[in-house]
């Protein structure tokens, strides 16, 4: 079979496990998008899910495919990302957590993830999630031969509301460990800008749940941000631009303040520069 192994998932028809928009892209910054699509492979039917909870936050970060592609064109960058719902497998999870390939998500029963076997199991695992992370690392490979500095930026959304409570932020700033320079800049020239309500490592705080920053930003010290934007406003294309226009010259200021030493004063400076 041309050394090709058999795949039990996808099918020739299935996207791709993986895509990469504007891969000669000159800027230092990476973009990746472990939730950016909802597809699921057609082996695997719905999930035993309808379309509208398909089109909800459980499958997908909405808003980041197509926030990702225009931040990209705007700086010349990379972006990495995932075409398949996270409900499918997720790219930010360890796959031996138990919540890499849910059974429930958020309340809502995932009747095709229950009771798999050890065979299908590894399928997603073989045929998307590694593939994924192969590309990514494969990239930043080819770019630490080239002697290219790379900030990595994971693009993710989160829901205005969860379990009852508002969640206020318009954006969060993520990190724990590794070199955290970077998206302490990023967190200070937002801040700055006086505008938007920036949460430091909320609403969700960057631990041994996420696995993509670990993996590819933690071993290598290599500067990174995990960035969590509430969906609401990325449910319209004017909101989309306004977002892009945004990170497009903060995400630049930041990394200037982080090769320069990232002050207060440094961010309140800069951030005079990052209004679109």
């Amino acid at each position: 079979m041309n050394g090709q192994p058999r795949r039990l998932l996808l099918t020739p028809n299935d996207p791709p496990p993986v895509r990469v928009f504007n891969p000669k892209g000159r800027a230092s910054f990476l973009l990746i998008g472990d939730h950016a699509g909802n597809a699921i492979p057609s082996r695997l039917g719905t999930l035993g899910i309808d379309d509208a909870e398909r089109a909800r936050h459980i499958a997908w970060d909405i808003g980041i495919g197509a926030l990702g592609l225009m931040l990209a064109k705007a700086l010349d960058a990379a972006f990495i990302y995932q075409p398949y719902s996270r409900l499918v497998i997720d790219c930010n999870r360890d796959p031996a957590a138990a919540d890499a390939i849910a059974e429930v998500s958020d309340g809502t029963p995932i009747p095709g993830n229950c009771g798999l076997r050890l065979v299908d199991w590894k399928a997603r695992l073989t045929e998307i999630h590694e593939p994924y992370h192969q590309a990514i690392a494969a990239e930043l490979a080819r770019r630490d031969a080239a002697e290219r500095a790379t900030v990595l930026v994971a693009l993710h959304s989160f829901t205005p509301a969860m379990g009852g409570r508002d969640r206020p932020w318009q954006i969060g700033i993520l990190h724990d460990r590794g070199d955290t320079a970077f998206a302490e800049a990023m967190l200070q020239v937002l801040q700055a800008r006086g505008d938007l309500v920036v949460g430091d490592n909320e609403p969700y705080a960057m631990d041994g749940i996420d696995y993509t920053i670990p993996r590819h930003a933690y071993p290598e010290r290599r500067p990174y941000v995990e960035l969590e934007i509430r969906q609401d406003p990325l449910a319209s294309a004017q909101h989309l631009k306004g977002w892009s226009q945004i990170l497009a010259v903060v995400l630049p200021v930041a990394l200037r303040e982080r090769r320069n030493g990232s002050s207060a004063e440094g961010a309140v400076n800069g951030v005079r520069q990052a209004r679109p």
